[in-house]
């Protein structure tokens, strides 16, 4: 291996500084945004819980927000998905406007009841920001592509409070199968720096407990095997039902503001006259509750309904938590099953059913070791991979490219770049 010569290390370090102000400038919009977020979100969430009637609300606040977007957000409705295209191809700036236009509909979306999650809006938040430096730096398309990925790492990782996570994740979802490497520097000081700014701002993020994880042993590896296929299928299951349902509603209601309208009556119904308000909002006390005591074999089932019924009928917010319930109650529902502690197959759950509704196993495992502990590793690593081979070519993301088939029986149509 030769030594870079004096011209190229000059290049270097010229990089490195570059990256480093542009990584902390998006670190700082992005990590302050995210706790701002979160903390309207805290308010949204003890609020309805206070006010059990607000949930009557929901049609309405859906409509509302509905016009908002139909009337101002148009070309940044597609959400997450507009980021990943701008970085395929990149075209124009995404305007500010998602930023606030995403925060204030989903913080909405809370405060009146639906199941929808936050990652997509911490996401799109730093995206939005990120790219405002396009216009200030002059950035090339190129650049432009890194800073655009550097400000979805900084906004994962600030509202999850998973660092190193968040880096990959800004890599790994963009295209199925293949990394960007030339952006890893961008995105792992965006992500780590926007975490210590959440932390700056008073965030606290929720602590998940694992009391003791088991030796490994033959049957506890094929237990992750097993699993990890149930959450893949059930990850899959997820992104389809969403697209299918949110595409039904389009062809059945053509003005868009009546559809989380509609969508809102029926949650409104479920919620009141079923008492099912454990399956709305993010749902963080039965997440926590999955990993200290048994609970009822259902409930995966139940917050996967209402979650897909409030995405797919419009209501504004993020997968990933809603997914994170799903996982870990199913998990929870698995363990005596598999013969495994339930607070184990909860946490593989949590991260697993998310490695395979967006396929991002890589981030998925570090997310585990960043909140369970190290030792989670094999188990988590095993059950994400088998999942994200199990949950099919599609995703929760519609924008996500597919680079390399995930295995070599896959369909021909399934395999480009191979």
């Amino acid at each position: 291996m030769t030594e870079p010569s004096r011209p190229e290390a000059l290049a270097l370090l010229a990089y490195l500084g570059k990256w480093i102000l542009l990584a902390l400038a998006v670190a700082v919009l992005a990590g302050s945004a995210s706790a701002f977020f979160l903390f309207a979100l805290d308010w949204a969430t003890a609020t309805r819980s206070a006010h059990r009637w607000l949930i009557w609300g929901l049609p309405f606040a859906g409509f509302g927000v509905g016009w908002l977007y139909l009337k101002f957000g148009q070309r940044v409705e597609a959400g997450n998905n507009l980021l990943i295209d701008e970085i395929h191809d990149p075209k124009s700036v995404v305007p500010l406007r998602m930023a606030p236009l995403i925060l204030g509909g989903t913080v909405i979306s809370h405060l009146f009841g639906a199941s929808v999650g936050r990652e997509g809006t911490a996401v799109q938040m730093g995206g939005a920001l990120a790219d405002q430096l396009t216009h200030l730096f002059r950035l090339r398309h190129e650049d432009r592509r890194i800073i655009l990925m550097a400000g979805i790492s900084a906004g994962f990782a600030s509202v999850f409070g998973t660092p190193l996570a968040g880096a990959i994740f800004g890599l790994e979802v963009l295209s199925v199968g293949r990394l960007r490497y030339d952006a890893i520097l961008p995105c792992m000081l965006a992500a780590i720096v926007a975490d210590q700014i959440g932390l700056l701002w008073g965030v606290q993020h929720t602590h998940y407990v694992i009391s003791s994880i088991p030796h490994l042993s033959a049957w506890a590896l094929l237990a992750m095997v097993i699993s990890g296929a149930i959450f893949g299928l059930t990850g899959k299951a997820f992104a389809e039902a969403t697209h299918a349902l949110g595409g039904w509603m389009k062809q059945k209601i053509a003005y868009a503001p009546l559809r989380p309208l509609a969508g809102g009556i029926v949650l409104a119904c479920i919620v009141w006259f079923l008492g099912a308000e454990r399956y709305i909002g993010l749902g963080i006390p039965t997440i926590v509750e999955a990993f200290e005591q048994p609970l009822p074999a259902y409930d995966f089932a139940a917050k996967m309904l209402l979650t897909v019924a409030s995405l797919g009928s419009g209501f504004k917010g993020g997968e990933v938590t809603p997914l994170f319930y799903i996982g870990a109650t199913l998990g929870n529902a698995l363990a005596p099953v598999l013969d495994l502690p339930f607070p184990l197959l909860a946490g593989v759950g949590f991260v697993a059913v998310f490695a395979g509704a967006a396929n991002t196993p890589i981030a998925s495992t570090l997310m585990a070791m960043e909140i369970f502990g190290a030792e989670i590793g094999v188990y988590a690593g095993i059950a994400c991979v088998v999942s994200f081979l199990f949950s099919g070519h599609s995703g929760i993301y519609r924008a996500q490219r597919r680079g390399h088939a995930k295995h070599r029986q896959a369909p021909a149509e399934s395999r480009p770049g191979d």
